[in-house]
C-alpha cells in the first residue's frame, strides 16, 4: 500500500488512545510520518516532539514503528527502539507522550498470530554462539555442578 491512500470506504486501520486523555488519533494510511511539522501525517505539536520524529507502517496487519533518529526518542511499553513491530494495546511514547495503539490484526490482512512474548524470551534469554549451535547451554546436559563431565567419572 501507498502512502497517502486511504483505507477503504473511509474505514480506519487503528487508532492512537492517548494516555491520560485526550482525543483519539485515528490512523487513517497504511503509513504515516509523525512529527511537529505541519507536514508531518500526525501533528504533535509539542516541543520535545522532533520535526519528523517516527514513521508507522502497516505490514500483514501488524503495525510498526520505526524511530527517525529523533531527539528524545521512541519507545514500545517501556522501552526505546529504533524500529518495533507493535501488538495491540501496545504503550507507544514518543518523546514524553504515552499512545496506546489499538488496532484489529486479522481485519488488517494478518495470516499468523505474532510470537508470544515467551516465545521471544527464549531466543533473548540465550547467547547468540548457544543460538547458533555452536556453545553449548550452562545448565546442559554435558554440564555438571563442578563443569564439564568427563568421560569415565
Amino acid at each position: 500500500m501507498e502512502r497517502g491512500i486511504p483505507a477503504p470506504g473511509g474505514a480506519m486501520y487503528g487508532e492512537l488512545l492517548p494516555r491520560g486523555g485526550g482525543d483519539p488519533i485515528p490512523l487513517l494510511k497504511p503509513r504515516l510520518l509523525v512529527g511537529r511539522r505541519e507536514s508531518a501525517d500526525i501533528v504533535l505539536r509539542f516541543p520535545n516532539v522532533s520535526g519528523h520524529h517516527c514513521e508507522l507502517s502497516l505490514e500483514d496487519g501488524y503495525w510498526t514503528v520505526k524511530d527517525l533518529r529523533s531527539s528524545n526518542g521512541t519507545k514500545v511499553n517501556g522501552n526505546r527502539v529504533t524500529e518495533q513491530k507493535l501488538e495491540p494495546g501496545d504503550t507507544l511514547r514518543i518523546a514524553k507522550h504515552e499512545y496506546e495503539i489499538a488496532f484489529d490484526p486479522i481485519r488488517l490482512g494478518a495470516t499468523t498470530a505474532a510470537p508470544e512474548p515467551a516465545e521471544m524470551e527464549g531466543v533473548f534469554g540465550r547467547s547468540l554462539l548457544e543460538s547458533a549451535g555452536l556453545e553449548l547451554p550452562p545448565t546442559g546436559s554435558r554440564r555438571g555442578p563442578d563443569g564439564p563431565r568427563r568421560r569415565g567419572r
